[in-house]
């Protein structure tokens, strides 16, 4: 595979078109092994019904000139509703991008004595933009809701008037959740526009496998303050149907199972656990001298509990099988899986974990002045690092993939990802130098200050070295199928380090650093120590995946 052809749908020229276009993954999707409520294309939350609309008709689109929002937005109105099925608001998204969202219609599931679902009395106007010419005119509506009931969204026009009553529906009360807004669209702060003007999407405020809260995909907009006004959707479906089964989970991940390219210069590779373990691993608790062997599976680990210190996990004391050990693997490395539900059980996450021996030292970036290679600061024994794919449970569709970096990460729409080319949906992930950060694209990426121009350099490119996740996998676990349908492995309900706590003299070592740069940029040690992630200046082994907060909530960004 090394050497391979990538393809990348977004590759961004300076231009962008008037309106977005719209997006696809390089291949169909197939069809999926029969189950009950997943790839159905609708989802029942309990006493309401929905659909996700991905086909949109264009309603006014804006550019302010001078905002900081380039290429402008566009606004939309879902499309091809199905009968019986009402819009919950309108949809915006940046015209720098394809035209990739949804919103979700909604109908009642059964009929009740008190109707679920109910027209607006009326419509605030919330913000115009009168251009002088109709074909550009905006209006920005939110309704007002019955007592009892909650607005989904915001209506927008293109003419002065109301709109009609029946375009959307507000949902009884306790139906819905609070949401917050996330990931602003448009900001004209500073632009030709005479009123300030801000639109975000909207998230739940409570997520993880746990958070029922459902993203409705509208929008929320304000001229002053993000304080959101509309909610979202709550699940009170608790057997949570559209979730994938087995069957449907394996045949996800043989279809859209990444494939993780480690630098060509890497040294530290990964390895399987019991791999790990089958070579020399040792135990240790506090205030015993000698380590235990652990054994392959890890059974003899101390389960449960909390990470107290109390116990740790150390490479063998043999020298030489120390080197041997920190090499890691390829022939035995393997993905371990957790798969939860998201978004109220309207997505799957498919948590992919990655296993290294060790994390090497790291690279220290000065500007356009040099690198300096370190030679313990960021080493730590044993390291874990995972990305996420988000599946939408009403298709199975691929919609991003969360890659973690060091301490936080970031979601990529898969309109951004490279796959491989010829490999159907099979997106690339890049495993970055020594720390094996993630990262969509191959490149130098600087963490540490805000400029990018001093930090720890973080090195991503294809090599000879990878591992294909969509055969080199172990889901290892899905809480959400029930007691003993995975058997999660003994090693994962070890909840202490994987590694020594060893503390630095990285004071000194950074200031040799600052002594042959030039003066004009110097910093004290202190202000240097700031920029960087606070791991890289001792040893201190990682938590395995269990004890991460993202095990249970969402992805850190």
């Amino acid at each position: 595979m090394f050497g391979c052809e990538c393809f990348y749908w977004n590759r961004v020229s300076e231009f962008y078109p008037l309106e977005p276009q719209p997006f696809s993954l390089p291949c169909p999707i197939p069809r999926w092994p029969q189950g009950e409520g997943f790839g159905t294309g609708r989802i029942c939350l309990g006493e309401l019904e929905v659909v996700k609309i991905t086909e949109f008709e264009r309603i006014w689109s804006c550019t302010p000139l001078g905002g900081k929002t380039k290429g402008g937005v566009t606004f939309y109105r879902a499309v091809k509703i199905p009968d019986g099925y009402f819009s919950l608001g309108h949809y915006c998204q940046r015209n720098d991008q394809p035209l990739r969202g949804y919103v979700l219609v909604a109908r009642e599931a059964e009929r009740e004595d008190e109707a679920l679902l109910e027209r607006p009395l009326n419509y605030t106007l919330i913000w115009s933009r009168r251009s002088g010419g109709s074909d550009h005119d905006g209006y920005i509506w939110l309704p007002n809701p019955p007592v009892g009931y909650t607005s989904m969204g915001f209506v927008v026009t293109d003419k002065p008037d109301e709109p009609d009553l029946e375009q959307v529906r507000c949902v009884r009360a306790d139906l819905t959740e609070t949401c917050e807004t996330f990931d602003i669209i448009l900001d004209s702060t500073g632009s030709s526009f005479e009123r300030p003007f801000r639109v975000w999407n909207t998230r739940p405020c409570e997520r993880g496998m746990l958070g029922k809260g459902v993203s409705v995909g509208t929008f929320f907009c304000s001229s002053s303050s993000s304080s959101s006004n509309i909610a979202c959707l709550k699940n009170l479906d608790s057997t949570l149907q559209a979730m994938p089964n087995l069957d449907q989970i394996h045949a996800l991940i043989r279809h859209y199972g990444p494939t993780v390219f480690f630098h060509p210069d890497e040294v530290y590779l990964p390895s399987s656990v019991p791999w790990f373990f089958k070579n020399g691993a040792l135990v240790y608790q506090n205030g015993k001298v000698k380590g235990e062997r652990i054994d392959c599976r890890g059974s003899n680990l101390p389960g449960g509990g909390k990470n107290d210190g109390e116990f740790w996990i150390d490479l063998p004391e043999d020298e030489d099988e120390r080197n041997y050990v920190k090499n890691g693997d390829m022939e035995s490395a393997e993905l371990y899986v957790h798969v939860k539900p998201a978004s109220g059980g309207t997505f799957t996450d498919v948590a992919m974990w990655v296993f290294c021996p060790f994390n090497g030292p790291a690279t220290i970036k000065v500007g356009w002045l040099m690198n300096i290679e370190m030679s313990k600061i960021g080493e730590h024994v044993s390291d874990w690092e995972h990305f996420t794919l988000r599946l939408s449970n009403f298709t199975g569709e691929l919609w991003g993939i969360y890659l973690s970096e060091h301490s936080g990460g970031e979601w990529v729409d898969a309109c951004n990802l490279e796959f491989i080319e010829g490999g159907g949906n099979k997106p690339i992930v890049y495993s970055s130098k020594n720390g094996h950060a993630s990262f969509a694209h191959p490149g130098s990426y600087v963490q540490g200050s805000g400029s990018g121009s001093i930090g720890v350099r973080n090195d991503a490119a294809p090599s000879k070295y990878f591992v294909d996740s969509s055969t080199k996998y172990q889901i290892i676990a899905a809480e959400y199928l029930g007691d003993g349908v995975i058997m999660e492995p003994h090693w994962l309900q070890y909840m202490r380090e994987w590694g020594p706590t060893i503390v630095y003299d990285s004071r000194s070592e950074l200031e040799k650093i600052i002594s042959h740069l030039p003066f004009f940029v110097r910093f004290s040690v202190e202000t240097f120590f700031e920029l960087f992630p606070t791991e890289i200046y001792g040893e201190e082994g990682p938590t395995g995946p269990k004890e991460k907060d993202n095990w249970v909530g969402d992805e850190r960004c």
